[in-house]
């Protein structure tokens, strides 16, 4: 967190965030047009960005782009600012990018001290992710070309809220997934978007990215909001046991009941 505030007191550092607010999944060319420095001064922000884990680099052919990371300010939310808020402030979401054929594509990254196995099994066991999952269980046999559903009310008589797919199955490493939502008609109108997760080995932590694109550049923002606040409760559930209570963690759950 000391990273993510020092990253953030610079104003540069600040305005290339705020460009990738407006437009995701920049070259370090197209964000250097948008400042009055050098490439290499552009890069050395770029850097500081990325060690806080406030931006994420992925390789395209020849091009490296950025993508802004909102789990670190989600988790600098939870922890400074929404006890001390109203409910309605705890919505952090609605980050866009537009790339390649009007699709969108968001990039989350999030560090949680627990191993590979246990990570795992909080991503695909039922109970464990009604915990995090605004009260959403995920069921499935996890096995590739099976399908899952998520449901959400009384066990006795759940309520079918998504579905899909689960496309690449290797545990516990990596989870690809299409993904369909089904909790309104708006959402069900978006089709079939992918989600990706992937985990990766750092110490005696893991780096999770997800991954979720093939979306609409216009896609419904219900779609991709939550997942910050997904991110931070599977973090505090691993790293505490206890569920996330912040108020918008608890105002989802309670909808989803």
């Amino acid at each position: 967190m000391d990273a993510v505030f020092k990253a953030l007191a610079d104003p540069t550092r600040r305005s290339l965030l705020d460009e990738l607010f407006k437009e995701d999944g920049q070259t370090l060319i197209a964000l250097g047009r948008r400042l009055t420095m050098t490439r290499f001064g552009v890069m050395k922000h770029l850097r500081v960005l990325e060690d806080a884990g406030l931006i994420v680099t992925k390789r395209r052919g020849r091009e490296k782009l950025h993508f802004l990371n909102p789990v670190p300010i989600r988790l600098v939310h939870d922890r400074w600012v929404s006890k001390y808020s109203e409910p309605w402030v705890a919505m952090l979401s609605g980050l866009k990018k537009t790339i390649e054929e009007e699709m969108m594509e968001k990039v989350y990254e999030i560090y949680i001290k627990t191993s590979p196995e246990r990570l795992w099994e909080a991503i695909t066991n039922s109970e464990m992710r009604g915990i995090y999952n605004f009260g959403v269980r995920v069921n499935s046999d996890w096995t590739p070309g099976s399908t899952y559903t998520g449901t959400g009310g009384p066990i006795d008589s759940p309520i079918q809220l998504l579905e899909g797919e689960n496309v690449e199955v290797d545990p516990p490493h990596r989870l690809v997934q299409n993904f369909r939502a089904l909790w309104s008609e708006d959402v069900k109108r978006e089709g079939t978007s992918r989600v990706t997760w992937q985990i990766e080995q750092v110490a005696d932590s893991c780096k999770l990215t997800v991954t979720h694109d093939q979306l609409r550049e216009s896609a419904n923002p219900e779609l991709y909001g939550g997942w910050p606040m997904i991110l931070s409760g599977l973090k505090t559930l691993l790293e505490t046991g206890e569920r996330l209570t912040t108020p918008g963690s608890l105002r989802y759950s309670n909808a989803s009941a």
